[in-house]
């Protein structure tokens, strides 16, 4: 796919996806730019040699989540009876984000600016989420009538717990990124012109680990969230048996006894 929408980049097993639409706050509900991030996260879910994705976007807003315009106007995805709406909104805002939270590599939101309603929704459906100090977060729809259709009901009160994560949905609040810090809702804060330098920073991290088992322990902790401790552990034990026949373990036994640098291959 020619991109259009955002702006794709892939180095080094670190990939970056940057939303890039600036003209409409880099808002979830264009459906170029929905089919865009979808074609990124099948991308990235075929090439085993890509190990980290940054989800960003050019300044100044992470995204606006829907569009307001098409609200009013009741066009776009929010045209038609509250049937079609509803389907409107599976087949588009919430599969884009479901495609990114299905993501089967680690994938870190560098939060630029304001991420607000499904904006903030995206940012969450990240394993790991890095704010420029000018970020702001908002789980902001009962500020317009409606109720979080972003899946953070599922997502926020995993990431902050049940009591805070009930407070900004129903308050509708805006927070700044060292309040989000506190709160647990990102890893880290830093200054703007640093926010990609940083993600980019704890992506290599990642990324120098081995692959298989990488996608492994993603997928083992996504499960987690839903499975008994047994079948957490019987999971566990099946991929543990995976990872010991790869030439990666071996390798890092290796590095490990002739202390060097170990070079994962991901066989």
């Amino acid at each position: 796919m020619e991109f259009k929408e955002i702006l794709f980049q892939n180095e080094a097993g670190v990939a970056t996806m940057t939303l890039n639409r600036a003209d409409i706050r880099n808002a979830l509900t264009h459906p170029e730019m929905i089919a865009e991030i979808k074609s990124v996260c099948d991308r990235v879910n075929a090439d085993l040699d890509t190990r980290v994705l940054i989800v960003t976007a050019v300044d100044p807003a992470f995204s606006s989540g829907g569009n307001v315009k098409d609200m009013k106007e009741r066009k776009g995805m929010f045209s038609g009876s509250p049937a079609q709406i509803m389907e409107n909104y599976r087949r588009n805002i919430q599969d884009v984000l479901l495609a990114v939270y299905n993501v089967e590599i680690p994938t870190i939101a560098a939060v630029n600016g304001s991420a607000v309603g499904a904006g903030c929704g995206m940012a969450l459906m990240c394993d790991l989420r890095v704010a420029s100090r000018k970020a702001t977060f908002g789980e902001t729809f009962l500020n317009v009538g409606l109720i979080p259709g972003d899946g953070s009901a599922f997502t926020l009160p995993r990431a902050i717990g049940m009591a805070r994560a009930s407070e900004l949905i129903f308050a509708g609040d805006t927070i700044d990124a060292e309040t989000a810090l506190v709160m647990g809702l990102i890893n880290y804060v830093v200054d703007h012109d640093k926010l990609l330098a940083k993600a980019n920073e704890l992506a290599a991290r990642i990324a120098s680990k081995p692959p298989r088992a990488l996608r492994m322990t993603k997928h083992l902790l996504r499960t987690g969230q839903h499975s008994t401790l047994q079948q957490t552990m019987d999971n566990a034990a099946a991929f543990q048996s995976l990872c010991h026949y790869t030439e990666d373990h071996m390798e890092a036994l290796s590095a490990m006894f002739e202390k060097r640098q170990p070079k994962f291959s991901g066989k």
